[in-house]
């Protein structure tokens, strides 16, 4: 079994901030987001999917959480979706579309 550190980008009107958490099931975990199933993320319009790691065991992922959630962890981010968050940034693209795309990185609520 694997588990996963990852990241959402977290989008309310045109302003967004991350999401960081560890599963062992990202896609039933995206869904749940989706849904509004965790009280932390229902508040946004959408979200997108930017990141993701994989660890073998549930303790390396829980510790790799953590680290992420730290400065140090928020400026790794940072450098690492550097040229995806300066991409959004110019072309002016700062919300995903609406579209419910199961294959997709992008998995947006329906209002």
């Amino acid at each position: 079994m694997m588990f996963y550190v990852y990241v959402l980008q977290c989008f309310i009107e045109l302003k967004y901030e991350f999401y960081i958490g560890y599963c062992s099931n990202l896609k039933n975990r995206i869904y749940q987001h989706l849904n509004k199933e965790v009280k932390t993320t229902s508040k946004f319009d959408s979200l997108k999917l930017v990141y993701y790691e994989s660890c073998i065991n549930k303790t390396d992922a829980i510790k790799r959480e953590l680290q992420l959630k730290t400065g140090y962890g928020r400026g790794y981010l940072k450098r690492r979706l550097e040229t995806y968050l300066k991409r959004d940034s110019y072309s002016g693209n700062m919300l995903p579309s609406q579209g419910r795309e199961a294959s997709s990185i992008l998995v947006s609520r329906s209002s």
